[in-house]
Formats: structure tokens, C-alpha cells, sequence
């Protein structure tokens, strides 16, 4: 999947891209069919650039409902001769679960589309777990004959259908399968269901990777077969060190995180940063200047790792570091440091910003600290990540942090917040919003009526309004 183009922040369909709670504020007011234009371009190109994590689903699904919105354009798009040649989920998911949405919201032309896609769609597994959630019985028994011939008769066809029983998501239309009354669908299922659960067995019984007796050499050679292969196995290696290493084998560890193979050496250094090897500081340095770029990174990530004041000391004396290890030392001194390391922790955040603009995964991290430290001068610099940065977790962190910063926040942003797709900074809006704006009052209420709402968002909300439902 392409990374998604996204929008400026200043226009509709750049605030509905990222998410945003006045994405949905500007398209309620703006020409329905320009709203509508826009809501769809999203749901059917999904701007996420993380789409397994960040949450847009139940955002355009209420945004729908809002604008009455036909699903004319979602149809077109899961039933396109694309559908065959594009199997990834990531082209129809979101559509999907914007239509799993819709259907618990009522709305019958989603649930209609989603059990005719998960007849004949590519991505007929995401539209079975969507109606798994939503459908009534009859709906999944229908679904049983359209589904099965998917899968032929032979022994991989049977194979095929094993795997599927056994990774689906949701196992209520495979359940039900089972005590079908048509003995052609029951035997079948079942004995697909058996075959999964011996698979899951035989994969239990045949573990791989180190066995009791393994010396610290043997370690170091698994973590490099990894390396040859493309997989990183330095965090479990380092993980069985601590079984088999003692005080005797010391030496060879440090030696190998000096001068050992890509895999020995970052085994060794995450070892020793996890241990808090006196010298693991020393090493690390050596590492991120002297390492491959995969040393640099396991260096790099077993110093954030560390929880002792040296690491915190020395932070401080890397903090201004124009490299790798510099950026690292500021979002340790964002997570552990103090309110003295308030100046560093600015600085870092403001040069990632610079640098790297308003996505940069460092924020993260850098973002929570500034919160986290009460740094009100950062509040400009947190306001414009909030704005600009595509990922509506990163966007969530910033609001959590300008309420903790910014004055201004409850009667700014807290408000758009309460439409945002996120529920955790639905949450944080929930909580901080000023009542005095009639739109306050009014999403609440919805929020707490809502039985798609999570449940974190309600008890939010309830602490908000009083037992008359009036907005205290």
C-alpha cells in the first residue's frame, strides 16, 4: 500500500483525512454534495498511515448517518473489477468498517452490502466478522453455501478452509456453521474446526529457538541466523542470556558487544542495558558511532530502555547530540528526566519538528514528555503538531498534552475534540471541553446515548453531566 496523499489541514477534505473533530463540524456546514464528495474520497482511499491502528471507521460511519449520506459510491467501489486483482485488505477494509458501523446504527443498505460482498468480495473475511458483530442468524446461515464454495473439496481446498477457521476473527458464523442443518455444511465445518485446533498443537509441539543447556556462543549464532534471514532475534537472545549467562561469561559478552556479528552484538548490548552493565553506557556510544545501521538502532533502542540515573545523567550530556543518539537522549529526558531538563526536552521537540516536520515518530514520545513536564511555552509548538500531523494517535498525544499546557485548551480544541475520531481524545475532551459552548453540552449528551460510544468516552462523559442529564 502507497503511502496516502494527504490534504492541507485548512481544507475539508484535509481535516477529514486526519480525523479530526472539525472535519466533521465543517462538513456539516458546508454544500452537502461537497461534504459527501469529500467523505467518500476518504473512506474510499484510506488516508491512515498506519491503517491496522489508527481508528476512522466509526468517525465517517457517524458522519454518514449526519449527512444521510447514499452509499452508492462504497458500493461502486467493493463490487469494481479491481476487487479481484487488489486482494489487499487494506484497499476495503475501511469501507467495511464503516458499513459494520452503519449496520448497527440501523441502516439496512449496509448490512445488504456487506452480506453480498461476503459472497462474492476478495476481502470476504473482514465483511464475515463485520456481520458476526451485527447480523442476525438467518443473515450468517445464508451465508454458509457462498462461503464454503470458496473453498474446493480437495486436500488443499480443505487445508485452505482450515486456515481460515482458525485465524477468523470472529468465530460466531463458523459456530454456527457447525450445527448447521444441512449435514454437507456441518461435517465440512467441523472437521475444518478439528483440523485447525490439531494445527495449533503440532505447532506447540515443534518450538523453535534456544533449548535448555545453550551456551552464550550458541545464543550469539541464533540471533546471527536471524540476521542472515532478515528476522531480528536480538530481544528474545538477549532474553535467554539472562537464563544461561553468568558472571564468568562477562567478558566474552562485552567483547562481543564491541566488536561481535550484527546479531551478537545487539543481543549483548540489549543484555548489558538490561542488566545495567557499568560499562553498557560506554558501549552504546561506541555502538551507534562505529555500528551498522542495525547495531545503531538495537543500541539506541536498549539505551531508551534504561531506567537508572546514570542513563538519565548521561542523557543530559548527549541531549544536544546533532545524531541519533541526540534524539535519544531527548525523549529519555521526555519520559524520566525532570522539570530541569524542561529547556532539552523543548529544544528536542522543537528540532524534530524542524527537522523532520510534524509526523516524525520521535514526537511521540517527546510530545507525552512535554505533557508530562508542564512545559507551557511548548504550547504553539504542540498546538501545530495537533493541526498538522496526519496520525490521529500523535494528534490524541497532543491534545493530552495541551490540556496540561495550553490555558486555552478547554474553549479551543477540547471542543472539536469531542468529534474526533479517536476515543481516547474524545475521552481527554470529554473531560476538559467548557460547557458553556452549547455544542459541548449537546455532544455529550449524544456521546453518553451512543451505544457504539466506548466505554471509557461515557464514564468521561458521565462525570460531566449530572444525574438530570444538565452539563455541570
Amino acid at each position: 500500500m502507497f503511502d496516502p496523499v494527504i490534504a492541507p489541514s485548512g481544507t475539508l477534505l484535509g481535516l477529514l483525512q486526519r480525523g479530526r473533530g472539525d472535519g466533521t463540524l465543517h462538513a456539516l456546514t458546508a454544500p452537502r454534495a461537497e461534504a459527501l464528495a469529500a467523505l467518500n474520497h476518504c473512506v474510499l482511499h484510506d488516508p491512515r498511515h498506519d491503517w491496522q491502528v489508527e481508528n476512522r471507521s466509526l468517525y465517517y460511519a457517524r458522519l454518514y448517518l449526519d449527512l444521510h449520506g447514499e452509499l452508492d459510491a462504497v458500493e461502486a467501489h467493493l463490487f469494481d473489477p479491481e476487487d479481484v486483482l487488489d486482494t489487499e485488505e487494506s484497499r476495503t477494509g475501511l469501507a467495511l468498517a464503516v458499513l459494520g458501523h452503519l449496520a448497527s446504527y440501523g441502516r439496512l443498505d449496509a448490512l445488504e452490502l456487506l452480506r453480498r460482498y461476503a459472497a462474492t468480495g476478495s476481502n470476504w473475511a473482514w465483511a464475515l466478522d463485520e456481520l458476526a458483530l451485527r447480523d442476525d442468524d438467518a443473515g450468517l446461515r445464508a451465508l454458509a453455501a457462498p462461503v464454503l464454495a470458496r473453498f474446493t473439496t480437495d486436500a488443499e481446498g480443505e487445508a485452505e478452509l482450515a486456515a481460515a477457521v482458525r485465524d477468523a476473527f470472529e468465530p460466531r458464523p463458523w459456530r454456527l456453521w457447525a450445527e448447521d442443518s444441512r449435514e454437507s455444511v456441518a461435517t465440512r465445518v467441523r472437521a475444518a474446526q478439528e483440523t485447525g485446533c490439531f494445527d495449533r498443537w503440532q505447532r506447540q509441539m515443534r518450538p523453535t529457538g534456544p533449548r535448555p543447556g545453550w551456551s552464550v556462543r550458541a545464543v550469539f549464532e541464533w540471533a546471527q541466523q536471524g540476521v542472515e534471514r532478515g528476522a531480528a532475534l536480538h530481544v528474545p537472545a538477549a532474553r535467554c542470556l539472562v537464563a544461561v549467562a553468568g558472571p564468568e561469561d562477562r567478558p566474552e559478552i562485552v567483547q562481543a558487544a564491541k566488536d561481535g556479528t550484527d546479531g551478537a552484538r545487539c543481543t549483548a548490548l540489549r543484555y548489558l542495558a538490561d542488566s545495567n552493565d557499568p560499562d553498557a553506557l560506554n558501549l552504546i556510544e561506541v555502538a551507534v558511532t562505529d555500528g551498522t545501521a542495525a547495531v545503531v538502532e538495537a543500541a539506541i533502542d536498549a539505551f531508551e530502555r534504561m531506567r537508572s540515573i546514570a542513563a538519565v545523567d548521561r542523557a543530559r550530556g548527549w541531549a544536544r547530540r546533532p545524531d541519533a543518539l541526540g534524539a535519544a537522549a531527548g525523549r529519555m529526558l521526555a519520559c524520566r528526566g525532570g522539570t530541569k531538563d524542561s529547556e532539552l526536552v523543548l529544544a528536542a521537540l522543537r528540532e524534530a519538528v524542524r527537522g523532520e516536520g510534524p509526523d516524525a515518530p520521535t514526537l511521540w514520545t517527546l510530545v507525552d514528555g512535554t505533557g508530562r513536564l508542564g512545559i507551557v511555552c511548548a504550547a504553539p509548538v504542540l498546538r501545530h503538531v495537533y493541526r498538522e500531523t496526519a496520525s490521529s494517535h500523535l494528534r490524541g498525544r497532543a491534545a493530552r498534552a495541551l490540556a496540561a499546557t495550553d490555558p486555552s485548551f478547554a474553549t479551543g480544541f477540547a471542543v472539536e475534540c469531542l468529534w474526533d475520531c479517536e476515543e481516547t481524545t474524545r475521552e481527554i475532551a470529554a473531560r476538559h471541553a467548557e460547557t458553556g459552548d452549547a455544542r459541548v453540552v449537546e455532544q455529550l449528551r449524544r456521546l453518553a446515548a451512543d451505544p457504539a460510544e466506548e466505554a471509557e468516552v461515557q464514564t468521561a462523559v458521565r462525570s460531566r453531566i449530572g444525574p438530570d442529564a444538565t452539563a455541570m
